[in-house]
C-alpha cells in the first residue's frame, strides 16, 4: 500500500474510531460521537432546508408586493420642509399630506414620504395597495429581490446553525470535563501502584 493510502485509511480510522469496539472506548467518547453526528446534521440538513424556505417565503412575499402595489400620481397639499426637518428624516424623505386617486375612482388623502424642497401642488409617484392604502413603498423585484431573498435564506441558515454549534461545543466541554475526571478517578487508583515490583 502506498504512503498516501496509508494516511487516507488512518485518517478515516482515526474520524470513526469511537463507532468501533475498541477496549479503550468509554461512554463518553460514543456520546461525543452522538452530538458530532447530531451537530452535522443540524448544520447541514436543517440550515439548508431553513435557507431554502426562506428564502422561498421571501420571494413569495417579494411576488405579493409586486401583484398588489401600484404606482399612483398624488398632488402635495402641503410644502415639503427642507433644511434640519428633511435632514433629521429617513433617507431626507419627509412624511407630509397629499390627496390621491384609488383604484375604485375614490378621492383619498394621507401621509406618505417624499423628497424635501417640493411645494404644495406638485404632483409625486407613491404606491398604494389593493385597496387604494399608501404602501410603504415601491415593491422589492428583480435582482433586488433575489439577492435580498438569498440574504434572508443565508441569515436563516446561521440562526440555525450557530446555536446547533454552539450547543455542540457546550455538551463537548462537559464529555471532555467527564473524562477528565474519570481519569483523575483511575490515577488515583493505579498511581500509588505504579512503579512497585511484583515478586
Amino acid at each position: 500500500m502506498t504512503r498516501a493510502g496509508k494516511g487516507r485509511r488512518g485518517r478515516r480510522v482515526h474520524v470513526l474510531w469511537r463507532w468501533r469496539k475498541n477496549p479503550l472506548r468509554r461512554r463518553e467518547d460514543v456520546v461525543e460521537a452522538w452530538v458530532v453526528l447530531a451537530v452535522w446534521l443540524v448544520v447541514v440538513i436543517g440550515s439548508a432546508a431553513a435557507a431554502v424556505v426562506t428564502a422561498r417565503a421571501a420571494g413569495a412575499e417579494f411576488a405579493r408586493q409586486r401583484a398588489d402595489r401600484h404606482p399612483v400620481r398624488a398632488v402635495l397639499l402641503a410644502d415639503v420642509p427642507g433644511g434640519t426637518a428633511a435632514a433629521w428624516s429617513s433617507g431626507g424623505r419627509v412624511r407630509v399630506p397629499l390627496r390621491w386617486t384609488a383604484p375604485d375612482g375614490t378621492s383619498r388623502t394621507g401621509r406618505a414620504p417624499v423628497e424635501s424642497g417640493l411645494r404644495a401642488g406638485a404632483r409625486v409617484v407613491i404606491w398604494q395597495d389593493g385597496h387604494g392604502r399608501i404602501a410603504v413603498g415601491r415593491p422589492t423585484g428583480g435582482a433586488d429581490g433575489v439577492v435580498q431573498a438569498g440574504l434572508f435564506g443565508a441569515a436563516a441558515a446561521l440562526a440555525v446553525a450557530a446555536p446547533a454549534c454552539l450547543a455542540g461545543a457546550v455538551a463537548r466541554a462537559h464529555l471532555d470535563r467527564r473524562r477528565l475526571a474519570r481519569w483523575d478517578r483511575e490515577w488515583e487508583r493505579v498511581g500509588p501502584h505504579w512503579g512497585h515490583r511484583t515478586s
